[in-house]
């Protein structure tokens, strides 16, 4: 983490998040460290489909279509981010932690991971094995590290 936040200083690069089902976790493990508020510029925890129309400015039709853990929710969260924040690289997270909630279709541990950088978009679908709610948002928080690493070499 402490190499993530230093490379991310050297090139001067600013990240922001909106978060859904890991509630803040991943802007909580990135302000963990010292010197993230030199990269760090907004989290957002849009974790009602209600906060995702009004702050991100989901199309409702989106989330009634297709539903909040989806591609197209997801891409509209990052999409959205980045004109609100102006950072560099924006993450967006939405899926289903349970351990309830999950089905056959969506089923617990499924997660879309949003990134946006250099204007380019890239929606990322993960299922998490584990039943364990706890378990899934880590896993989820270390697959989005890993994607502003890659993008911020």
């Amino acid at each position: 983490m402490k190499s993530l936040i230093k490379l991310l200083i050297k090139k001067k690069i600013k990240v922001s998040f909106a978060e859904s089902c890991t509630g803040g976790l991943l802007a909580s493990t990135v302000t963990s460290i010292n010197g993230a508020s030199k990269v760090f510029n907004l989290g957002l925890i849009t974790y009602s489909n209600q906060s995702k129309i009004k702050v991100l400015k989901v199309n409702k039709n989106i989330i009634k279509k297709y539903g909040a853990v989806s591609y197209e929710c997801c891409k509209s969260m990052v999409n959205n981010l980045a004109k609100i924040s102006k950072a560099n690289i924006n993450i967006a997270i939405t899926g289903i932690a349970g351990p309830k909630g999950g089905t056959k279709q969506k089923p617990v541990g499924l997660v879309y991971i949003g990134i946006k950088h250099d204007n380019k978009i890239r929606i990322n679908e993960y299922l998490f094995k584990s039943q364990k709610r706890s378990s899934i948002q880590k896993a989820t928080v270390k697959k989005a590290l890993d994607l502003i690493l890659r993008a911020s070499k």
